[in-house]
């Protein structure tokens, strides 16, 4: 397992040492058509308060912590179906992805899975379910309902129509 605080300290003593080290060499270019007195060749220091290092190296560190929580610590959203009628039924909000994402259900018992499609994305049009040959378009500001029967336990993943918008039906034994 990895740990999150060895991670961190890593990355912020990363940003440190970045930090102070690049208050190094600094090239200043001359702009077009301004006059310099004499080129030397040489780098020019550009002084920056301690401050503007402070809150840009704060900046980054921040940046840096908020993708690896995003791909390492994030959990998907997972709602387990109701049975209603015999039929076991979950909505699914369609706007910037699939809400929730995975979905837990009993094997052997129909599935009524209900996609409401708020997004206008072109991606988001449709959703496939290859495992039970289901494609089915999605119009927009409508309810849209797909039905199975889950005969075998295990995961089942669904996307859009472009494959870049996942989620997944975990189907569990009774």
């Amino acid at each position: 397992m990895i740990n999150p605080s060895a991670i961190f300290g890593s990355i912020a003593t990363l940003g440190l040492v970045l930090g102070v080290t690049s208050g190094g060499a600094v090239a200043q270019m001359p702009h077009a058509g301004s006059h310099s007195p004499e080129p030397t060749g040489d780098f020019q220091r550009i002084e920056q308060p301690l401050w503007a290092k402070g809150a840009v190296t704060a900046g980054g560190l921040g940046l840096i912590g908020l993708e690896v929580w995003w791909f390492l610590f994030s959990k998907p959203k997972s709602r387990k179906a109701m049975i209603e009628g015999g039929i076991q039924e979950v909505t699914v909000t369609v706007d910037g992805g699939y809400q929730p994402n995975q979905i837990v259900v009993q094997v052997g018992q129909p599935v009524r899975l209900n996609f409401d499609r708020k997004d206008p994305n072109s991606c988001l049009e449709e959703v496939r379910f290859p495992d039970f040959r289901i494609a089915q378009a999605l119009p927009l500001n409508q309810v849209t309902s797909i039905e199975f029967t889950p005969e075998k336990p295990g995961k089942y993943e669904f996307t859009c129509g472009m494959n870049m918008f996942r989620g997944m039906v975990e189907v569990r034994a009774a």
